[in-house]
């Protein structure tokens, strides 16, 4: 279906004159990170998977043919000073956008720019719009049909899953890049050549710095370049000109870092994705790792527990009975005590729950009861199960034959549990781990049992419920 052009009805004005490169002008009191940041790509360090030579990215920037692409990476992973390249090299306007700050009215004036550009000169616009994700769909739908006319060539940037967060018509007509944290020796390159760039970067200061505090900071950026540099600006500030930058100084620049985490976003569902895996994988440290990366990220502990009650009925279930208990009384424990002693009870559960034997059972059991109540919807309850509360469903057979299972020896009556479209069917087959063999045991002394009454070696006797 034809997208609804918003801009429709403006007539187009006489072609603009094109904008300036995106970071040209920059004060030398600008952060660091913005001064340092790369011109080329010959500047650029790391994502070597999208830049190296031959590689795609690479090819469509130095060929000026990106069309519209998605670049999709963390915060400081190098999205925006990609799009800033593109805007070195293209021949094409070159118009920066932010989604957080600017709106469609803003889209509509680059729209008719980008019409009267074209139109007068030929030259096509490269509309850059940064969170991307941060427009609705009705805002996304406004790119859409000048896209498709060539009016623009997108490129938009994200730290969201563009699958859950750019439009699909948009996500088909742009090639989507993934970027990611840069390394920690990528970030100590960045870093020396921060500290040795007289021109933009702290060259003149004089500053001597040691080696394991430029690891240090390299680690403490989580692959974000533009902490690592607004770190180091910090500590050459602590240490002043002609200072020494040392690991005591790099902490006391750092004060409190803040893991790459957001409880709304995607890397809260990959890092509880993680948790419940590693539990099941039965690794009590990979648990705990993500188990603590989550809280020290401020994770509402009470999701975690939702999740390893959950993993406990369904990855360990009869294997281990008891593993639903703990989990739900390690949820009681940190609701009376709080934290941090809290966080002993989610510890310990954890890993109980990582190393407890694993069975999913029931939870194949399940699927396949639910299965077959989907396949027989009309399936009636046989008559000698049903209840029988008055006289005219007694005497139209409602309970009888039926066997109370007291009345055995064994406490086990044969007879037939299942409507007669599902006589025979087997939902439950006990695993071989923790505490299933006994159910096995026990599975199989009642067929025994059922066998025994079958060839009429017992025909016990009955009474009603």
């Amino acid at each position: 279906m034809k997208q609804p052009d918003l801009f429709a009805g403006h007539e187009p004005p006489a072609a603009p004159p094109d904008p300036d490169p995106a970071d040209a002008g920059l004060s030398p009191g600008a952060p660091l990170a913005a001064r340092m940041r790369p011109r080329s790509l010959d500047e650029f360090v790391g994502q070597e998977h999208l830049l190296a030579p031959g590689r795609a990215l690479r090819e469509l920037i130095e060929k000026d043919v990106p069309g519209s692409v998605i670049l999709w990476g963390p915060p400081g992973s190098g999205k925006t000073t990609i799009a800033r390249i593109i805007a070195e090299r293209t021949r094409a306007a070159f118009v920066p956008f932010s989604a957080v700050t600017e709106g469609v009215a803003r889209v509509r004036e680059v729209i008719r720019e980008a019409e009267a550009r074209l139109r007068a000169t030929g030259r096509r616009t490269i509309l850059f719009c940064d969170e991307i994700h941060r427009f609705n769909k009705a805002q996304q739908d406004a790119f859409l049909p000048h896209v498709e006319a060539g009016t623009i060539s997108l490129i938009g940037a994200t730290t969201e899953n563009p699958s859950f967060e750019v439009i699909g018509p948009l996500l088909s007509r742009a090639r989507v890049f993934v970027l990611a944290p840069l390394q920690p020796q990528h970030l100590e390159v960045i870093l020396r050549r921060a500290l040795m760039d007289a021109e933009r970067g702290l060259g003149d200061w004089g500053l001597e710095v040691d080696d394991n505090a430029l690891a240090l900071l390299a680690a403490a950026a989580d692959g974000d370049a533009r902490r690592a540099l607004n770190a180091l600006e910090a500590a050459a500030t602590l240490a002043g000109r002609g200072g020494r930058i040392t690991r005591d100084v790099v902490r006391e620049a750092l004060q409190h870092r803040f893991s790459r985490y957001d409880k709304a976003g995607e890397e809260h569902y990959n890092m509880l994705s993680a948790y419940h895996k590693a539990l099941r994988g039965s690794d009590p440290d990979g648990a705990l790792y993500w188990m603590a990366r989550m809280i020290e990220a401020g994770e509402d502990p009470m999701v975690l527990f939702r999740r390893a009650i959950a993993m406990a009925a369904e990855d360990i279930g009869l294997a281990d009975p008891f593993a639903l208990q703990y989990a739900v009384a390690a949820r009681d424990a940190f609701h009376m005590l709080g934290p941090p002693e809290g966080y002993l009870a989610l510890a310990d559960m954890t890993i109980y729950l990582a190393t407890a034997p694993k069975s999913n059972t029931g939870y194949r059991a399940l699927q396949a009861a639910l299965a077959a109540a989907r396949e027989t919807p009309g399936a009636p309850v046989p008559l000698h199960l049903r209840n029988a509360p008055t006289e005219l469903m007694r005497e139209l057979g409602y309970g009888k034959d039926y066997r109370y299972a007291h009345d055995y020896p064994e406490a086990y009556a044969p007879q037939e549990y299942l409507p007669e479209e599902l006589r025979g069917r087997r939902f439950y087959r006990p695993g071989r781990s923790g505490r299933e063999p006994e159910i096995a045991e026990r599975m199989a002394f009642w067929a025994r049992l059922r066998e025994r009454q079958e060839r009429g070696a017992d025909a016990g006797g009955g009474s009603d419920e």
